[in-house]
């Protein structure tokens, strides 16, 4: 049952370059923020620069990498409707998380499928939602494993590849997630679902397309793999572009320096050549004075030789991006708050490329929260906000606020600066060593009253001790492991009670056109 939507201008944690990309303070980006009348602009651009030609090969690769699975009826649609130059796509992406990762891999989606409909029923185009497989991530310990409330579950592997490429050796993992879930309402789904998915001698692609395809086939997602030769052939002049002219490094650098600038630093920093080699293993790759470097091989290779077969080319973070766009007639993107500060790196180098620069959309979160979890929230007499900010100064905070010996410490402070105010007034119609005396003065007499508050907050921590020990336990209700709770558990605590309803109800209350906290009770 949904409770409230916080829109993430008012939660303290969410960086700053967000609020302000949301609220279009940023000129050079207003562009790239979610509107009907963007995406339906941004739709017409895109169907200037996307070939019938890129359609065929779209359509050819989706009947070719789904065609082991059991397509909906939707999905076939979707497929087809690719074809006519009045349809584009929503997308989201993701690495190849075990068994999905952290539950909002379920929201993106969720979010993307929502929007898809939203612009399919609000125009006279054809929008279709889907999802970006990160196959050719080379950081295995980073997607083998997953948590729910009670236990940690992790997949055996070698790491060093395209995590796309790994074969599933090891399912022990299973009869652990088996003892878990049997006795739940829908365990039984859930365990048939994992087992369906993870499967001796298939690879993590094909585990996550069949998981993936068995949660949102009814919705008409499809999956595509980036791994793909008639994908990397698209990319053939983008890759040489790279390789031979740095164009990403060159052309982030405005947007990087901007960025750093006002927020302090930027998400991803661009490397000269932001391509990586693939073999057995996927090592960056370096230029020389006279041909390239697979990094971490002590391999040199010509650009005649690189350019031999593209499917051997992956691109990096900040590269995957134009992969992407290129490949898809895609007009805008659904993305965690940290994906959509590197894409605002990327303009420029769009621009280079002859791409167009696609509409960004932050992610809704979601919070589940235990009805008894809310009543205490509700008694705590601190809102939800104070636990979503900086839950430390805001508990500090609420520790003094009502004691009377702050309210003195604070009149008292306030005549005394009144008091210094008036005399270095004064001073200045004497020596200006006087008036150095009068400020050293000021400066060493508001320290006592600094000092006076830390002895107050720490007064009342020993005075209130009960009462911290109940909120500190809330925050971690709120927080499993200090973190937002969608970045820690998996989807199986919430879908083990409610099944598919459970996916439904986060449907029905996903906000298209604004990013927002969703608050749900549980």
């Amino acid at each position: 049952m949904l409770k409230s939507k916080i829109p993430f201008q008012n939660i303290e944690s969410i960086p700053q370059l967000i609020k302000d990309f949301l609220n279009e303070e940023i000129p050079q980006f207003s562009s790239y923020k979610f509107s009907l009348k963007n995406a339906i602009s941004k739709a017409e651009e895109k169907s200037k620069s996307f070939s019938k030609e890129q359609r065929n090969i779209l359509v050819n690769v989706f009947n070719e990498q789904l065609k082991t699975l059991q397509l909906t009826d939707k999905q076939s649609q979707n497929i087809n409707l690719l074809s006519q130059e009045s349809t584009f796509t929503i997308t989201t992406g993701h690495q190849l998380n075990l068994f999905s990762g952290p539950v909002f891999f379920i929201y993106k989606i969720l979010q993307t499928i929502k929007t898809a409909e939203y612009l399919s029923q609000n125009s006279d185009k054809n929008f279709v939602p889907v999802f970006w497989m990160a196959t050719e991530d080379h950081d295995f310990e980073e997607i083998n494993h997953f948590r729910t409330e009670q236990n940690f579950y992790q997949i055996k592997g070698k790491s060093g590849g395209a995590v796309g490429r790994i074969v599933i050796e090891d399912v022990s993992f299973i009869d652990e997630f088996e003892k878990e879930f049997k006795d739940d309402v829908f365990g039984t789904r859930l365990i048939l679902l994992m087992k369906k998915s993870y499967q001796k001698g298939k690879t993590l692609t094909e585990a996550t397309r069949n998981l993936v395809h068995e949660l949102f086939s009814e919705f008409g997602l499809l999956m595509i793999d980036g791994d793909d030769i008639l994908l990397k052939n698209q990319m053939a002049e983008i890759f040489s572009d790279e390789l031979q002219n740095e164009v990403t490094h060159h052309f982030s650098k405005e947007n990087v320096e901007f960025l750093t600038q006002k927020y302090g630093k930027v998400q991803v920093n661009p490397r000269e050549i932001n391509l990586f080699y693939l073999s057995e293993t996927r090592d960056r790759i370096s230029k020389t004075e006279n041909s390239y470097e697979i990094v971490d091989k002590d391999i040199n290779i010509s650009f005649e030789e690189l350019a031999k077969d593209w499917s051997k080319i992956s691109p990096n973070a900040l590269l995957r991006p134009v992969f992407q766009e290129k490949v898809l007639p895609n007009i805008a993107y659904i993305g965690g708050n940290a994906e959509i500060m590197y894409w605002l790196e990327l303009p420029h180098v769009f621009e280079r490329f002859k791409l167009s620069f696609p509409i960004l959309i932050p992610r809704n979160s979601m919070l589940f929260l235990k009805e008894k979890t809310l009543k205490r929230i509700d008694r705590s007499g601190m809102n939800l906000e104070c636990f979503l900010g900086n839950f430390q100064a805001k508990l500090n905070e609420k520790l003094v606020q009502e004691s009377s010996l702050k309210a003195i410490i604070e009149e008292k402070e306030t005549l005394l600066k009144s008091q210094f105010l008036e005399l270095k007034e004064k001073s200045s119609l004497t020596d200006k060593t006087f008036r150095n005396l009068v400020e050293a003065e000021e400066k060493r007499q508001l320290k006592s009253f600094e000092r006076m508050r830390k002895r107050l907050l720490r007064a009342e921590k020993i005075k209130q001790a009960d009462y911290i020990d109940f909120l500190e336990k809330l925050f971690y209700e709120i927080h499993p492991s200090g973190n937002w709770q969608e970045r820690v558990i998996n989807f199986s605590n919430f879908f083990a009670e409610n099944g598919d309803s459970w996916l439904d109800n986060c449907y029905q209350e996903m906000d298209v056109v604004n990013s927002m906290l969703i608050l749900m009770e549980n």
